[in-house]
């Protein structure tokens, strides 16, 4: 029998309740992070507007998506590129050191 995840719903019982329109309420830590720390970017400094708000987003410091306080200390706003960029220096630095396909 398939396990159940934290919520006690299976994987269909999900599907059918968002295909309802009856998804649970999840805070949307993007638009308070956007009030709290404004629309600019908090490593290049590249500011942004209503137009191209969309290609700024939200980086959790610590890594943890579950990791949401209310503060906004876990957050900071990066353009799609620093965000890339951000993810991408610890696959850099495991090449660079020859750890390329090693599981840690």
């Amino acid at each position: 029998m398939p396990q159940k995840p934290a919520a006690g719903k299976t994987a269909a019982e999900i599907i059918r309740g968002l295909k309802e329109g009856n998804a649970p309420v999840v805070s949307d830590y993007r638009e308070q992070s956007l009030k709290i720390h404004g629309l600019i970017c908090a490593k290049c400094g590249r500011e942004f507007d209503s137009k191209d708000r969309r290609l700024l987003t939200v980086h959790h410091k610590d890594g943890n998506h579950r990791n949401n306080p209310s503060d906004g200390s876990n957050w900071e706003n990066l353009c799609i590129y620093c965000h890339d960029d951000e993810h991408s220096r610890g696959l850099l630095g495991d090449y660079l050191e020859g750890k390329r396909g090693e599981k840690a």
